[in-house]
C-alpha cells in the first residue's frame, strides 16, 4: 500500500513539473517574434557583421515611412476639398427676413431693410461656410478649395468667402449700416446668416485617395548582382533601408508556411533545451526548491515574464529593452533561495531574451554583467539603502562593460554611441521597485524576506508587545531562546534570522493561559486543582491557540510553522508521567498526552526544538556546572533524535553535535557562578 502510494506520488510530480515545463515553452515561444524573411541583425552606426552582401534578385528600394508621410503632408497642404454652392439657401434666408420685418425694422427707416438685405445678397453671392471649416481651412490664408456649382467647379481662394462669424461682422462694416449697430444687433441677423458652401465629403475624399495613392512607396532600384555592403563597413541611413527593402521583398516573396514553421520549430528546440537544461539543475542540486511547488512557480515566472516583456519590446518596437531591469530577477532569487540558483536563472532568461534581441552578443555580456553585480552586491535585503546601493552599482556596471565593448569596435571615442548610457540609468531606477514588489513576491509565492523578518522582530508592536505584558516569564524565555538558536545556526550555516524571529513567536499561544506555565506564575500552581489530562491538554492547547493567533495576526507560514514543530510529536511528559504513576496497571493512551505536530520539517525549525527543550529544563538544574550542564544537553538532545524528531528535516549529526556544544557554552555563560562580596567589617 505505501508503495502504491508513493508511486502515485512520483508519477503525480512528475506530471505536475512536464506541465509546467510545457506551459514555459508554449508562453515563450508564442510571445517570441517571428520575422520569417529577416536573415541578418543590422542597425544604424553598427558595422555590417556578415560576409560581402550581393543583390540576388532585382528590387525596389522602399521609402521610410517618415519620407511617405511627408509626401502626404506635403499633398494634403495643396489639396483643394470641394464645397457645393446652394443657392437655395440665399433665397430661403431672405424670405424668412422679409417676412419677420414686413413693416421694416423698428426704429429705423424703411429703406434700411433694402440696404440689409443687398448686403446679405452680396454675402451670399461670395459664399458663406460653416466657422469649424472656415477655420481650418483659412490658418493659411493662400489656402483654396473648389466651389462647386451646378456642373462647373471653380478653386477659390479661402480669403474670398465668409464663415457665418466674419459674415455677421462684415454687415457692421458698412458705412450705413455700421452706425445703426445696436439697433440691428436687436433683430438676431445671425439667425438668417446659414452657410450656403456645404462640405461634399465622398466627392473630397475621393479625390484625395486617388491624389494620396498616386505617391510611390519607393526610391529606385537595386539591380541583380549589385553590391549592397561589404563585411566590416558601418551601416548608413541609406545602407539601413536598403538592406529593410530586401528583407520587406522577401517576406512578400517567400514567406510560405513552411517558413514560418520552420522559425516555429527552431524556436522551440531553442527555449526547450534551456529550460530542460534548468529544470535539470532544480532536480539535480536543488531538490528542496525543486519539491516545493511554489519556488518552482516562481523560478519559472522570472524565466517567463522578462522574455515575454522583450517580445512584445521588439515586435512593436517601443523603447529600449535595456531599460528593462533584468537584474531584479537574480535579486529576488538571490534574497528568497541562493547565490548559484540566482545565477543559472539568470543565465537562462538572459539566453532565452537573446533569442528575441537584435545584437545577442551585446545583450548577453552586458546583462550577464549587471546580473552578477546585483548577485555579488545584495546578500540580503534589509534596508532600503541597500537596494539603492545595487541599483548605483548595476548602473555603473553596465555602462563600463557597454563601455569595453564600445572601445574594442570602435577606435574613435568621439564617435562612439551615447544614447545606450541614458537607457542603463532609466533601468537602475526601475531596478528601485525590488523593494516594494518583494512584498507582492512574499504574498504569492508564500516567502518570508528578511526585511519582514526585521519587521516581525520588533518586540515593541503586535503580538510581541502583549506577550511581554501578558506572559513576561514566556516573553523572556522566547527571546532566550531566539538568542541560542540563531547562535546554532550561525554554527550549521542555517537562517540565523529566521529561527531567531521563529523562536520569539513559538509560544505566543501561552497567552491565553498565562498563569498555567511555570515562568509566569508566582506562588499559585492552578494545576493543582485539575486532573493531569486537563492539564495536558491546557499545555498542549498553547501550540493550536498560538497558531490561531498567528492566522489572526497574519504572520507569515514559515512563522506559522515554527509554533507547529516546536514540540513535534512529543508527549506532554510531566503530566504523562504523573498520570501513569498513578494508574500503574492501566494501559495508558498516549494521545492527550502528545502534541499536535507535525515534527520539524526544516533544519531552523529543528534547531529551535533543540533550544526550546534544553532552555526549559536547564532552568530546573540544582547546580550550574560545566558537567551538569553538558550532561542535561546530551540527555535531551539524544532522547530527541532516539524518538525520531528529526527524522523528517535534513538536519545532520554534525549539525546536532555543533548545536550541543554551542548550548553548552551558551548556558555556561548564562549561569556562570559569580563571585561573592565580602561584607564591609
Amino acid at each position: 500500500m505505501n508503495f502504491n502510494t508513493s508511486d502515485s506520488h512520483f508519477w503525480r510530480n512528475l506530471l505536475t513539473r512536464t506541465t509546467l515545463i510545457i506551459v514555459t515553452v508554449v508562453l515563450i515561444v508564442w510571445f517570441l517574434p517571428r520575422n520569417e524573411s529577416q536573415r541578418f541583425r543590422y542597425d544604424v552606426g553598427k558595422p555590417w557583421m556578415y560576409g560581402s552582401f550581393i543583390a540576388k534578385f532585382d528590387f525596389p528600394i522602399y521609402k521610410t515611412d517618415e519620407a511617405i508621410k511627408e509626401e502626404q503632408d506635403s499633398l494634403m497642404r495643396i489639396f483643394q476639398p470641394y464645397y457645393n454652392y446652394n443657392i437655395k439657401v440665399e433665397t430661403e434666408q431672405l424670405n424668412k427676413l422679409r417676412a419677420n420685418f414686413k413693416d421694416g425694422i423698428p426704429g429705423l427707416p424703411k429703406e434700411y431693410m433694402s440696404i440689409l438685405i443687398d448686403r446679405l445678397h452680396r454675402l451670399y453671392q461670395a459664399g458663406i461656410m460653416n466657422a469649424p471649416d472656415y477655420s481650418d481651412l483659412s490658418k493659411d490664408s493662400t489656402n483654396m478649395f473648389r466651389m462647386v456649382n451646378g456642373k462647373e467647379a471653380q478653386s477659390i481662394r479661402i480669403s474670398s468667402v465668409y464663415s457665418t462669424m466674419s459674415a455677421y461682422e462684415q454687415i457692421f462694416l458698412d458705412e450705413n449700416l455700421a452706425p445703426q449697430r445696436q439697433i440691428l444687433q436687436k433683430c438676431n441677423l445671425n439667425n438668417y446668416i446659414v452657410p450656403n458652401l456645404i462640405y461634399d465629403k465622398e466627392r473630397s475624399q475621393t479625390e484625395l485617395n486617388d491624389l494620396l495613392s498616386g505617391i510611390s512607396p519607393a526610391s529606385g532600384m537595386v539591380l541583380s548582382g549589385q553590391k549592397i555592403i561589404d563585411r566590416g563597413e558601418i551601416i548608413n541611413d541609406y545602407d539601413f533601408r536598403v538592406l529593410s527593402s530586401f528583407e520587406r521583398e522577401m517576406q512578400r516573396r517567400s514567406a510560405s508556411t513552411n517558413e514560418i514553421t520552420s522559425t516555429i520549430i527552431g524556436q522551440i528546440l531553442y527555449v526547450t533545451m534551456l529550460v530542460l537544461l534548468f529544470t535539470m539543475y532544480l532536480a539535480l542540486f536543488r531538490k528542496d526548491y525543486f519539491e516545493k511547488p511554489r519556488s518552482i512557480l516562481m523560478l519559472y515566472v522570472m524565466i517567463v515574464v522578462f522574455p515575454i516583456l522583450v517580445s512584445l519590446m521588439m515586435k512593436h518596437n517601443i523603447f529600449s529593452v535595456y531599460i528593462l531591469p533584468f537584474a531584479m530577477a537574480p535579486i529576488f532569487i538571490r534574497v528568497f533561495m541562493d547565490t548559484r540558483t540566482a545565477f543559472i536563472t539568470h543565465v537562462t532568461m538572459i539566453l532565452i531574451c537573446a533569442a528575441a534581441v537584435k545584437y545577442q552578443y551585446e545583450f548577453i555580456i552586458v546583462q550577464l554583467v549587471a546580473g552578477l553585480v546585483a548577485i555579488y552586491s545584495l546578500r540580503e535585503l534589509s534596508k532600503r539603502a541597500q537596494v539603492f546601493k545595487t541599483a548605483l552599482l548595476v548602473t555603473i556596471g553596465s555602462c563600463v562593460i557597454y563601455f569595453a565593448l564600445q572601445l574594442m569596435q570602435e577606435n574613435d571615442i568621439t564617435k562612439l554611441d551615447q544614447s545606450m548610457y541614458y537607457h542603463f540609468c532609466v533601468n537602475g531606477v526601475f531596478l528601485l521597485l525590488a523593494y516594494p514588489l518583494m512584498y507582492l513576491i512574499e504574498k504569492t509565492f508564500g516567502f518570508t524576506s528578511n526585511v519582514t523578518l526585521f519587521e516581525l522582530s520588533n518586540t515593541n508592536k503586535g503580538l510581541l508587545r502583549n506577550l511581554s505584558e501578558i506572559a513576561p516569564g514566556t516573553f523572556q524565555h522566547s527571546i532566550t531562546v531566539g538568542n541560542l538558536a540563531s547562535e546554532i545556526a550561525n554554527k550549521i550555516g542555517a537562517n540565523s534570522l529566521l529561527v531567531r524571529t521563529g523562536a520569539l513567536y513559538h509560544d505566543i499561544g501561552k497567552m491565553t493561559n498565562p498563569v498555567f506555565f511555570t515562568e509566569n506564575q508566582s506562588g499559585v500552581n492552578p494545576h493543582e486543582n485539575m486532573s493531569y489530562k486537563d492539564s495536558a491538554q491546557i499545555i498542549i492547547g498553547h501550540v493550536t491557540e498560538g497558531v490561531k493567533l498567528a492566522e489572526k495576526s497574519n504572520l507569515p507560514t514559515s512563522i506559522k510553522n515554527f509554533i507547529l514543530t516546536h514540540h513535534g510529536h512529543g508527549l506532554a511528559k510531566y503530566f504523562y508521567i504523573k498520570y501513569k504513576n498513578d494508574h500503574p496497571d492501566e494501559e495508558v493512551d498516549t494521545e492527550p498526552f502528545t502534541y499536535p505536530g507535525p515534527n520539524p520539517f526544516t533544519r531552523e525549525q529543528a534547531v529551535l526544538m533543540m533550544a526550546d527543550t534544553v532552555e526549559a529544563a536547564s532552568r530546573s538544574l540544582p547546580e550550574y556546572t560545566e558537567e551538569s550542564i553538558s550532561t542535561l544537553v546530551d540527555k535531551l538532545i539524544d532522547q530527541q533524535v532516539a524518538d525520531g524528531f528529526f527524522k523528517e528535516c535534513p538536519i545532520t549529526f554534525r549539525d546536532i553535535a555543533q548545536a550541543k556544544q554551542v548550548l553548552i557554552e551558551r548556558l555556561m555563560a548564562i549561569y556562570h557562578t559569580r563571585i561573592q562580596y565580602p561584607e564591609l567589617n
